[in-house]
């Protein structure tokens, strides 16, 4: 309990305690006996292949600025100045992909992902850079304000002028947190899980070493006699048979010398068990499906479609609102957040084959909440000219409403006989009476 009672102290000065590669209580040596850090996780292919998937897929989404219509509705913005920062260039040396493939694979490692704010003399953002979280510290100050100091010991940001701790305010800063104790500094995931980390590491180096020894395990040379030199027959063997190019090799053993084989084969020992089972621990502390990092022991073709939208809706979603939260915070200026909002869709990711959507297209032609321009934008086409009813919302002439019902008969009627009823009105006068 000292460990929690500690982070869950006054807040008068909240601190990042997952500074640097080491994170003074999370990071470090593992039961495994390996060292994890956010550089040796990333040289898992399980822990790449999430951190890849994930920042692929949130950097590849369409990000806009919308305003909300006095109708109720939304319509995107191009000309509001943030709209052309976020959707094509945060900065002169980045495109709006790189860019939030960056962020996000900090939030993903370190779970943290911070971005300096460029702001012109009316407050207005004109550039985004990103800042390493690993050496970032967020701080209160005696007013009570949270203020950032990074500490800058490389070029990688070309706005600050000297080497060493630089102060920025939280008006300078987009800071989106993970999973988070004190909802201040996010913690990483790799570094709550180092464990699974580490024993995918030891895994994986065990299968190395496995192979460079030619896959065979240790074993023992057995000589009826007396050597002289013992290490020199030793090195001879292991010159002769040892490393995966000698795998397969026939002995020859002179001298009435045995080898005898020690130690348990990788399949007993269930090594490729092992291995199977840290890719899902892997897998499930990102929340990703199997297939995406390239394992298909159990997918099968009815149900990859099925995972890919869950992996949309349990998965990104979560990063997508958390993205959206932080700059809608962050970079929209206090007076605009009533009128405005930034969205990252994610309609593309969840439209399904084709044939599923025309039918879908079809349904919501037909019964009028969707015109031919709204479809054709869905699927990327130029929209028809609203003289030709692109723009038309049409709906299928045999639904009316229920006090509708008679009018057609009750206009017939009218038309052959004077007296007939000739509108809603008098249909509603008669039934009054």
């Amino acid at each position: 309990m000292g460990l929690f009672s500690g982070l869950f102290k006054s807040r008068d000065k909240p601190e990042d305690n997952m500074q640097g590669t080491t994170y003074s209580f999370l990071f470090g040596n593992t039961s495994s006996g390996k060292t994890v850090n956010e550089y040796t996780a990333m040289q898992t292919t399980a822990v790449y292949s999430c951190v890849r998937v994930l920042s692929e897929a949130l950097a590849s989404l369409p990000l806009h600025v919308y305003k909300y219509r006095p109708d109720g509705g939304k319509e995107r913005v191009p000309g509001h100045p943030l709209y052309h920062i976020l959707h094509d260039e945060p900065n002169s040396e980045m495109t709006s992909y790189v860019f939030r493939e960056t962020l996000m694979s900090h939030l993903l490692l370190y779970g943290n992902a911070y971005a300096q704010i460029i702001r012109d003399g009316a407050g207005r953002v004109v550039a985004l850079y990103p800042l390493l979280p690993n050496r970032m510290e967020v701080w209160r100050d005696a007013h009570g304000e949270l203020y950032y100091t990074y500490t800058r010991s490389t070029d990688e940001n070309p706005n600050f002028d000297k080497y060493g701790t630089v102060t920025l305010s939280k008006e300078d800063v987009l800071h989106i947190p993970g999973l988070a104790y004190d909802g201040l500094v996010g913690m990483s995931p790799i570094a709550m899980a180092k464990n699974a980390v580490g024993m995918s590491i030891a895994c994986e180096e065990y299968g190395a070493s496995f192979f460079a020894n030619g896959a065979h395990p240790g074993g023992v040379l057995e000589h009826p006699g007396i050597l002289k030199d013992p290490g020199k027959v030793r090195d001879s063997w292991q010159a002769a048979y040892g490393g995966s190019k000698n795998a397969g090799k026939v002995a020859v053993l002179e001298e009435g010398m045995k080898y005898q084989q020690i130690g348990i084969p990788p399949e007993e020992a269930q090594f490729l068990e092992t291995r199977k089972f840290q890719i899902s621990e892997i897998a499930r502390l990102y929340r990703v499906p199997l297939h995406l990092i390239g394992e298909l022991e159990h997918s099968t073709f009815s149900n990859i479609e099925q995972q890919s939208l869950e992996f949309v809706m349990y998965t990104l979603e979560p990063w997508v609102v958390r993205w959206e939260q932080a700059m809608t915070r962050s970079l929209l200026l206090p007076a605009e957040k009533q009128d405005y909002f930034i969205k990252l869709n994610v309609d593309g990711l969840i439209r399904g084959d084709y044939q599923s959507r025309m039918n879908g297209y079809a349904t919501a032609r037909q019964n009028g909440w969707m015109s031919a321009n709204d479809i054709r934008e869905m699927e990327d086409l130029n929209p028809i000219p609203d003289k030709e009813g692109g723009n038309l919302y049409l709906i299928n002439g045999n639904m009316t409403k229920l006090k509708d019902a008679g009018l057609f008969a009750g206009d017939s009627a009218g038309s052959q006989d004077k007296g007939g009823i000739q509108d809603e009105t008098q249909i509603l006068e008669l039934d009054q009476k």
